[in-house]
């Protein structure tokens, strides 16, 4: 059969990302890792693929697990995405997983091999779908394709008893998406908020508070940016026409792409991007862009003249999920782990390093101990009025995933 390759990070890019590592923290972080990592990309690995491979899909199973082995295996395998855990000076050691292991005695195989959603999902695929252990006890993915797993039945159900400090202090603002109602299957590492950022110099003098001023002012032609990633440009598109992103026709879908589709025509929109929307905002050939609050933190750090703006009608938000996987040997140590990040200190250290948004309430004043700047950074800590414009992408059939992806795509060029 023919397979799927994904996109991937050239050497130079992933030269480039780890350049920009400063101040003990993750600069223009791995979101840039993302770019490949869309719906309709999945779909042609999906469970169509399965079944062309041989491969038959999974019946709906979840929480089926194998013996677990914690009491007596004291070890966790975790698979994590790159730069999304806080480091040592020396960047060999990750602090904060080994105070957990000094507490538990669990010692964590940390490996960062996510790289790109479609490609992880390609690796644990074929043993996932055989019911088989993938050598992975927890797993970091984005929220689209933690639903597919969760649909799938390719995870396993959380037990409550296991998160006393998850339960309690996950955010309002993540604890029931669409796509795992109450958290049962799924707690959030970071929250991801896609906002618009401008370059104040670049503006000279124009107004940027919306999408609208974004696309209509003729003065900002072929200086506007949007993003590759479908979920966020449609997401703030929708938003700024009144439409909810949780709730959207498929004649909403097609009216937010019939309107970018004008202003790329009209030479508006200078170019769908991933995170390389970064170097042109920083130079001043993006006036304004979407943009992702992790990057803009970095951003605003380095270059006075960057900042950003939460438009009236409100921002998208994602979030990047830990999941244990059927088959896993672990699950109790897992989900102790899980329950450790839950616990202020070891959230704020982790929000102190990455940047994004931080899904633990009561996390503020820890933080503020480690880098007070962070801990007053609406893009780290939402205060309420932020958290309360926070929108989420509802959940997508497999059938609406290809058709829109395939319509977004023919809108970029891609």
């Amino acid at each position: 059969m023919e397979q799927y390759e994904p996109d991937r990070l050239s050497p130079a890019q992933v030269a480039a990302m780890r350049r920009s590592l400063g101040n003990g923290r993750a600069a223009l972080s791995r979101r840039s890792l993302l770019r490949a990592g869309t719906g309709g990309a999945l779909a042609v690995g999906g469970l169509g693929a399965l079944s062309a491979c041989g491969i038959p899909a999974a019946k709906n199973t979840s929480g089926v697990s194998a013996e677990d082995h914690s009491a007596e295996e004291k070890e966790i395998d975790f698979s994590n995405w790159t730069e999304y855990m806080d480091v040592d000076d020396a960047g060999k050691r990750h602090p904060s997983l080994d105070r957990f292991t000094a507490r538990t005695g669990i010692k964590v195989k940390y490996t960062e091999d996510i790289n790109d959603n479609v490609e992880f999902f390609g690796k644990i695929k074929p043993q996932l779908a055989a019911g088989q252990d993938t050598g992975r006890d927890l797993i970091c993915v984005t929220d689209w394709l933690a639903a597919r797993l969760i649909r799938f039945g390719w995870v396993q159900k959380l037990d409550p008893s296991n998160l006393p400090h998850a339960y309690l202090s996950l955010s309002q603002q993540f604890r029931s998406p669409d796509w795992d109602p109450g958290r049962a299957y799924s707690y959030p590492w970071t929250g991801i908020s896609t906002v618009i950022a401008y370059n104040k110099k670049a503006l000279d003098g124009e107004e940027v508070k919306s999408v609208s001023d974004m696309l209509d002012n003729p003065r900002l032609k072929g200086r506007i940016g949007f993003l590759s990633e479908m979920r966020d440009s449609i997401g703030m598109t929708l938003l700024d026409m009144g439409k909810d992103p949780a709730k959207f026709t498929d004649d909403d879908y097609d009216a937010a792409i019939a309107r970018l589709q004008k202003a790329v025509d009209q030479g508006q929109i200078r170019r769908f991007t991933g995170n390389d929307y970064t170097s042109d905002l920083t130079k001043g050939d993006l006036a304004a862009c979407i943009a992702w609050a992790g990057d803009v933190v970095q951003l605003k750090a380095d270059t006075p003249d960057i900042d950003f703006v939460i438009p009236d009608s409100g921002y998208m938000t994602s979030t990047d999920n830990l999941l244990i996987p059927n088959r896993a040997r672990h699950k109790a140590n897992a989900e102790r782990l899980i329950d450790y990040y839950y616990e202020p200190k070891p959230a704020a250290e982790l929000a102190a390093y990455i940047n994004y948004v931080c899904p633990v309430d009561g996390v503020k004043a820890e933080l503020a101990k480690i880098d007070e700047d962070a801990a007053n950074n609406p893009l780290i800590i939402p205060d309420a009025a932020m958290a309360a414009k926070s929108h989420a992408f509802r959940s997508l059939s497999q059938q609406e995933e290809t058709a829109y992806e395939e319509k977004f795509a023919k809108l970029t060029g891609a």
